[in-house]
């Protein structure tokens, strides 16, 4: 299969929104920018197309997609919200959609089980990007990150041929994501104390901007829990590479003959390994500013360059949990815990 790239810049992103609507009617996979990664869209009610997304992406089929809808009015078409949550929800709506959350919610009958992984929920977001937002108006899309399941997320087309040219018809280049982080999950949920936000997995909309909204909650989790959302998959988001993790740089001891990469926060400071060993390949998230948000767009842009780098081990260093560095950090762990 020939994969075509269609860019979609400001004056002509219509027509490329038109071209992936018809193929999505047809059936058909498309993999289309958001602010957060490049997600690999199917029509969300066509049970056929989304077995494709499973296919293409060698997905298992117990790690459920993320729907995308172009309007706040058509959650109703995906999600059924209980009355004691309608408030909250709306609210969490108000506050960040369009944008880098998803909820989950009870689920609507006609959305088909392989969408959920077969569980009674669906996670929805709504995105701030143009073009999945044009899209998605004209129908809700199931969109998981555009990449073979495990690997590092896409954050530019260049990165969804990588990995998935010649399995799919149509990539819409949108350029780079903004935000590079997969978004925020939470579910919503009634106590007796009062309404409550179960962090599934940290992103974007940080804990300290969903605190504004409703109590949050990170459950714990264990290998025997079920997965809930996408994204609680143990080992996640890593390279071909085998990655560790340095969070002190005195647990860093290099072995002679080995050919090392660093993932370095800033390249620079008391807390930097960059005068650790003699470097085969130095990638900085932040360089010079030592920013967090530009860490994290950075993030998988630049494990990708560190996994084409022919070295042998990849060192990441950590970042502090503080906003969206708590996403990074997670990203960094499940990473990491793909090597072992």
């Amino acid at each position: 299969m020939e994969t075509k790239r269609v860019v979609a810049d400001f004056e002509d992103w219509r027509e490329a929104v038109a071209k992936a609507v018809a193929l999505l009617e047809d059936g058909q996979l498309v993999a289309l920018p958001t602010e957060t990664v490049y997600g690999l869209a199917a029509d969300a009610f066509d049970a056929e197309a989304v077995a494709k997304v499973f296919e293409v992406k060698e997905r298992p089929s117990f790690d459920p997609l993320i729907v995308h809808i172009g309007h706040k009015r058509d959650l109703d078409l995906v999600a059924e919200v209980p009355e004691e949550l309608a408030e909250v929800v709306k609210e969490l709506m108000t506050a960040f959609w369009p944008g880098p959350l998803t909820m989950v919610l009870p689920r609507k009958a006609d959305v088909p089980d392989l969408v959920t992984s077969g569980l009674e929920t669906v996670a929805v977001r709504m995105s701030s990007h143009e073009v999945m937002r044009a899209v998605a108006k004209e129908l809700p899309v199931a969109a998981p990150s555009a990449n073979r399941f495990g690997r590092i997320s896409p954050t530019s087309a260049d990165a969804v041929i990588e990995e998935l040219g010649g399995r799919i018809p149509l990539v819409v280049d949108g350029g780079a994501c903004r935000d590079g982080i997969e978004s925020t999950i939470v579910a919503p949920e009634m106590t007796d104390k009062g309404p409550v936000l179960r962090l599934l997995r940290p992103g974007p909309v940080a804990r300290e901007d969903l605190r504004k909204i409703a109590k949050v909650v990170r459950p714990k989790r264990t290998k025997e829990d079920h997965i809930e959302a996408p994204g609680q998959v143990e080992s996640h988001y890593a390279p071909a590479t085998p990655l560790i993790l340095v969070e002190r740089p005195e647990d860093f001891v290099p072995e002679e003959g080995m050919k090392y990469g660093l993932l370095s926060y800033r390249g620079e400071g008391n807390h930097s390994l960059v005068e650790a060993t003699d470097w085969a390949h130095l990638e900085v998230m932040s360089p010079g500013k030592g920013k967090l948000a530009e860490g994290a767009v950075r993030l998988f842009y630049c494990l990708r360059r560190l996994d084409a780098a022919g070295v042998d081990l990849i060192v990441a260093e950590s970042v502090a949990e503080t906003g969206i560095g708590v996403a990074m950090m997670d990203r960094l762990r499940r990473a990491a815990a793909a090597s072992r």
